[in-house]
C-alpha cells in the first residue's frame, strides 16, 4: 500500500473513533444513568437575601408534569460567613388559585444533606402552586416562598374566562341595540319619506 494512503486512512479511522465512543453521553454522563435525579436545570430558581441568610431556592425538572416526581432544593447560608444553616426545614405546598379552599399541605421536614435541604413532590393536577420553606433561627422565622406551575394549566383562570364571557356579552347587547337603533331610524325615515 502506498504510505500516502496509510496515513489518510489512519487520520480518517483517528477522527471517527472519538465520535463514535462518545456518543452515548450527555455532559460527560451516560445517559442511561439520567433520571429525575440527574443534573437537569431547575424550573425556577430564586434567590434572595433573607435576614441573615442568603438563600437559594430551585425546583427539578424544568417543566414538572402531573403524576412525575419533581424535587425542591434549598440552599440556606449565613451572609456574614457563608456557614449553611444547620438544623430542620419544612416544606409546605398550597394551591395558589383564587377560589382555592383548601388548607396547606405538609410536604415532608428535611434535615440537611451535603449542604442541601431536598424535598421530593408529586402533584396530580396542573396548576399553580407556591412551595414554602419554613424554618427557624436565633428565634426569627424563615418564610421562603417558591412558585411552580405543574403541567401547561390554562391560561385564563375562572376570573379570566368570566371577564371573557362578560365582555362578549356586552359587546353582543351593544350590536343588537346599534341595529335596533338603526332599524327605527330607517323605519322613521321611510315614513318621512311617504307622509311627505
Amino acid at each position: 500500500m502506498n504510505v500516502r494512503l496509510r496515513y489518510m486512512l489512519l487520520t480518517v479511522v483517528t477522527f471517527l473513533l472519538p465520535t463514535a465512543s462518545l456518543a452515548h453521553h450527555v455532559l460527560g454522563r451516560p445517559a442511561y444513568s439520567l433520571d429525575e435525579e440527574s443534573n437537569t436545570p431547575p424550573s425556577m430558581q430564586v434567590e434572595t437575601q433573607l435576614g441573615r441568610y442568603y438563600i437559594n431556592f430551585m425546583a427539578f425538572p424544568a417543566f414538572p408534569e402531573p403524576n412525575e416526581p419533581g424535587r425542591v432544593h434549598l440552599y440556606a447560608s449565613r451572609i456574614a460567613d457563608g456557614t449553611p444553616f444547620i438544623g430542620k426545614v419544612t416544606f409546605k405546598v398550597r394551591d395558589d388559585s383564587w377560589f382555592n379552599t383548601e388548607p396547606e399541605e405538609v410536604l415532608g421536614v428535611q434535615e440537611i444533606d451535603d449542604g442541601i435541604y431536598r424535598q421530593g413532590f408529586l402533584f396530580r393536577k396542573e396548576g399553580d402552586y407556591v412551595i414554602s420553606a419554613v424554618f427557624e433561627s436565633d428565634g426569627e422565622p424563615y418564610v421562603i416562598d417558591f412558585p411552580i406551575t405543574i403541567g401547561k394549566p390554562l391560561p385564563v383562570g375562572p376570573i379570566g374566562a368570566v371577564i371573557i364571557v362578560l365582555a362578549f356579552v356586552l359587546v353582543g347587547v351593544n350590536i343588537m341595540q346599534r341595529r335596533r337603533l338603526q332599524r327605527l331610524q330607517a323605519q322613521r325615515h321611510h315614513e318621512d319619506a311617504s307622509d311627505a
